[in-house]
């Protein structure tokens, strides 16, 4: 059976960073062919013609398409069923599509379309990215501009929800399983912190929180999550949180390093029990704030080499290929935000 093209869905209010966050993936796609379908309309569709400048191979101007007739959620069956089938029919078919929702777009209806008898077998949704402005968020505004989102949702003649903003931004808390607080040096590395404890403690187990600054975020990071949320609608209802409590918010600006990321490799040798490092791994992952850990693995007594991928504490394995002449050592790549204990990972990894 053929294998599902990954579609990754990044939604998030106007102004909050989506559009920056994925020319940076774009300009960093190292050879991934990435299909891209942007959903803004009116005056707003210009986010078409700052991507195809990016000046990538895997950008091309064929690889971008905008559906301007309004809000991708209310034009499922019309506009976005057919891109899907029409992205789907090219030769060669994309790596990944990556779909930038309207800032006004509930994500669960758009997640849903996914269902379709259509797509559902070609095609399936790798995660959703929920991109927040991170000092709007902490003012409790949620958006930069809520000016400009009001113009946005008075120019949508399809839009058919009223949602309140608030409402809105649970809608899309509750539909992620990554949530990027963008424009972070904006804020003191305290209130950072305190911001993504407090939308990690929103979210649903297992939601990864992070923070970035214009958007910059590795390709490893975002793509790859393979969570196939289409078959997990259930668990991505809004949820109605208590009003945010009016803290006293710090109005210097710090200077500090900019969140980065980073990755270092491990090895080791050969494991006895499948089961049992996998177990450790999880655990290791989730006393470490890994993001990513991926990598192959030699078992004793096993000819093939064995690939591991985790996202977060969820981890897939599966014998991939005979090691042949190549030595037989684990070797690990371990992603995650600057500052990650590498002695203490590396040893554990290592026991």
């Amino acid at each position: 059976m053929a294998q599902k093209i990954p579609a990754t869905v990044v939604t998030g209010f106007l102004g909050a960073g989506k559009t920056t966050l994925i020319r940076h993936m774009l300009q960093n796609a190292r050879g991934k062919r990435i299909a891209l379908i942007i959903n803004e309309f009116g005056d707003l569709g210009v986010d078409g013609d700052i991507l195809t400048g990016c000046g990538d191979e895997t950008c091309t101007k064929d690889d971008i398409v905008e559906l301007s007739n309004g809000c991708i959620c209310c034009t499922v069956a019309d506009e976005f069923i057919p891109t899907i089938e029409l992205l789907l029919a090219r030769d060669p078919k994309p790596d990944h599509i990556v779909i930038e929702t309207s800032g006004l777009a509930l994500p669960q209806p758009l997640v849903q379309a996914f269902n379709w008898p259509d797509i559902k077998t070609k095609v399936t949704v790798d995660g959703v990215i929920t991109v927040v402005d991170g000092k709007a968020v902490s003012e409790g505004r949620f958006a930069h501009s809520v000016e400009a989102v009001d113009a946005q949702r008075a120019q949508d003649e399809n839009l058919d929800h009223e949602t309140p903003l608030s409402e809105l931004f649970e809608d899309q808390v509750a539909c992620a399983d990554m949530i990027v607080v963008n424009k972070s040096d904006l804020l003191g590395e305290a209130e950072a912190s305190a911001l993504v404890a407090k939308l990690k403690a929103e979210s649903r187990a297992g939601v990864q929180v992070v923070k970035a600054t214009m958007g910059a975020l590795p390709v490893d990071v975002l793509l790859g999550q393979g969570i196939g949320a289409e078959d997990d609608m259930a668990a991505r209802h809004a949820h109605h949180h208590h009003h945010h409590d009016d803290d006293d918010h710090d109005d210097h600006h710090h200077d500090h390093d900019h969140d980065e990321f980073e990755s270092f490799v491990v090895e080791r040798g050969e494991i006895a029990d499948v089961a049992a490092f996998s177990a450790k791994v999880a655990d290791i992952i989730r006393t470490h704030d890994i993001l990513r850990l991926k990598g192959f693995v030699a078992v004793e007594g096993k000819p093939m080499r064995l690939t591991v991928q985790a996202v977060g504490p969820r981890i897939d394995s599966y014998f991939d290929k005979p090691f042949g002449s190549n030595p037989r050592i684990t070797r690990l790549v371990v992603i995650g935000q600057a500052g990650l204990d590498q002695a203490t990972i590396t040893k554990a990894l290592q026991a």
